[in-house]
């Protein structure tokens, strides 16, 4: 097994922000688009060239609908690339 070496903070010149969820309680996303933002994510992280995630926000949202409370969450990956990766430029 071969180690791979992380790049350095110093190589990252391009950031891209991934969401994954939502807290839009008017607009909830479907199972087709929740998995779609998986699949950018683990695009970038797999594809050439291989991002890394270096930081990440949370957001939550508390809401109540009648009696009932509503929780909703959105995670924004932050993926470091030593350059703009080629999806970046697709349609």
């Amino acid at each position: 097994m071969r180690e791979d070496k992380k790049p350095a903070l110093t190589d990252i010149h391009y950031v891209k922000l991934v969401p994954i969820g939502s807290v839009n309680p008017n607009n909830p996303l479907s199972d087709q688009a929740k998995e779609a933002q998986a699949q950018l994510l683990n695009r970038c992280l797999n594809d050439y060239p291989k991002g890394v995630i270096i930081g990440k926000d949370i957001t939550v949202g508390r809401y109540l609908i009648g009696e009932h409370e509503l929780t909703m969450e959105k995670v924004t990956y932050h993926v470091g690339f030593p350059r703009k990766p080629s999806l970046e430029t697709d349609g």
